[in-house]
């Protein structure tokens, strides 16, 4: 099994960003655009435009970490209103990514998926 270090922060950036980036510039976007480090032990959550894929940036003491995940039916509940990032626990990115708001605890309803499309 796969464990990742538990991270100090969790940073989510707001709008959507173009997940066609890579790591470099993922990482020069939480450098240059958010003013932050991004190799502290922090995690830094990318969504597209449709809500519907993510990206996690990590640095994990000699290389970075890029996590994607996709939703085959229904959307993350991403924060909008806000500029630059919003930080929360790791508690409340479980919820958003079991398709939870920050503030609810209602999870998206298991898909069985028989075939990729």
């Amino acid at each position: 099994m796969l464990t990742l270090p538990n991270p100090e922060n969790v940073y989510l950036a707001c709008g959507s960003t173009d997940l066609r980036k890579s790591i470099d510039s993922l990482a020069a976007l939480v450098q240059e655009g958010f003013g932050l480090d991004p190799f502290a032990p922090s995690l830094f959550v990318f969504c597209n435009r449709q809500r519907d894929k993510l990206k996690i940036l990590l640095w994990d003491h000699n290389g970075f970490w890029l996590l994607y995940r996709r939703l085959e039916r229904g959307t993350f509940q991403w924060p909008t209103g806000c500029e630059g990032t919003v930080t929360v626990s790791s508690r409340e990115l479980r919820w958003l990514l079991d398709g939870l708001t920050l503030t609810q605890r209602m999870a998206h309803p298991p898909v069985r998926v028989q075939a990729v499309m």
